[in-house]
């Protein structure tokens, strides 16, 4: 398939134009709209009564000669889960908590180390200042061991408080990579163009501060792993079908990652495919982009887009395109685990043509790596399997 410069020609693009028109229209009646709490950020006097209130309620149960303790959803537990479409896996209202108390030797650190955290928020909201994770894992990094820690007690803090993780000035540290057909102007003022090169931009650490973005892109593609993104780059996909974006959170997409995918969809509204492996591991990142996770559930409205369609590499893909099998893997127990785990998610039954695709891999107890599709050519993805999925709606 020849391809201007520039792009390929318009009617190249009737099947993605049709589905951006069904997008739009669904975006007017209200189902795919974003809900207004998505939008709204906590201002910073609130995060900060909220942070005194809860020092207030400590010092009260000292007073009583009671326990001091944290009251903390439970962000690990299904049942504390509920689906809706149009969203995606979310916290139930009243949902199961766990007491994490400074009596007892097994969360007496944790007791501590949420308090002194919360201290470093309050001083940073108060100086609207702003620190990465790694900035407030280094103050005292033997106290709090590793990195991890840091990052689970952020997010127990947020869920705890009922604002999103933005709200306490914590940024993460951004491993996303973003190209393609998009300007737009970072919080500092500094100007930043992506562009359809070999050499990607970062995404940046401070969504909610991106401003003035421009595009014309047809659509937004999200690549599991780097390695598939920067071969895409080097055999210039992106110029060949743009105006596009693409975007890759290098394998289980970080905050920043998810909130830039979220964002591009509130503000252009353009059609978003996955391109991961056909195994349980890619599928998983898939839904995580499309519905959520369960322990950032309590902020879902901030970070999913359900429109999100599969574009590749779908289990039927292997049979159609007469893949040897030798270029496939089998399912480990692990993965079939995973399977069974993702296929008994409320969203899958949403999904029909989802459940049929992972009904296939688990009856052919095999998996594939995008990479296969090099047996058929060296840049079969980028110049026939993926010009041929856009052109012809070939996304579930």
């Amino acid at each position: 398939m020849a391809f201007a410069p520039m792009g390929p020609e318009t009617s190249f693009f009737d099947a993605l134009d049709r589905h951006r028109a069904s997008l739009l229209a669904m975006v007017k009646s209200g189902t795919g709209e974003t809900p207004a709490e998505a939008t709204q950020v906590a201002s910073s006097s609130k995060v900060l009564t909220a942070i005194e209130n809860i020092i207030q309620d400590i010092i009260k149960s000292l007073a009583r000669n009671e326990v001091p303790a944290f009251t903390i959803d439970n962000r690990s537990s299904w049942e504390n889960i509920m689906f809706e479409d149009s969203v995606g896996l979310q916290m139930i209202p009243q949902c199961t908590t766990k007491k994490v108390k400074s009596d007892s030797l097994k969360s007496v650190k944790k007791f501590a180390l949420i308090l002194k955290i919360l201290s470093m928020i309050y001083k940073l909201i108060q100086s609207n200042t702003y620190a990465t994770k790694r900035d407030i894992y280094y103050t005292d990094s033997q106290l709090f061991g590793n990195q991890a820690t840091v990052d689970n007690i952020i997010d127990d803090i947020s869920c705890m408080l009922k604002v999103p993780r933005r709200s306490l000035h914590v940024l993460s540290t951004s491993k996303g990579l973003i190209a393609g057909n998009l300007r737009y102007t970072e919080d500092d003022g500094t100007p930043v163009q992506c562009a359809c090169t070999t050499v990607a931009t970062a995404v940046p650490s401070n969504i909610e501060g991106m401003q003035n973005l421009i595009t014309d892109a047809k659509f937004l593609l999200i690549v599991e792993k780097d390695a598939t993104f920067q071969r895409l780059l080097d055999d210039n996909f992106c110029s060949r079908m743009s105006p596009c974006i693409m975007v890759t959170g290098k394998g289980v997409p970080d905050l920043n990652t998810r909130l830039l995918v979220k964002k591009l969809w509130d503000t252009f509204h353009i059609p978003i495919f996955t391109l991961v492996d056909a195994d349980p591991h890619g599928i998983e990142i898939m839904c995580i982009y499309k519905y959520g996770s369960m322990s950032m559930s309590f902020e879902a409205h901030n970070l999913t887009v359900p429109t999100i369609r599969w574009l590749g590499l779908l289990p039927s893909d292997i049979k159609r395109l007469n893949i040897p099998k030798k270029s496939l893997i089998p399912l480990t127990k692990c993965d079939q685990m995973k399977l069974d785990s993702i296929l008994r998610r409320p969203y899958i039954t949403y999904q029909p043509f989802w459940r049929k695709e992972m009904e296939m891999m688990a009856d052919s107890k095999m998996k594939a790596e995008i990479q296969a599709l090099t047996c058929l050519s060296s840049d079969y993805l980028s110049r026939v399997y993926l010009p041929n999925k856009l052109r012809f709606g070939g996304w579930i």
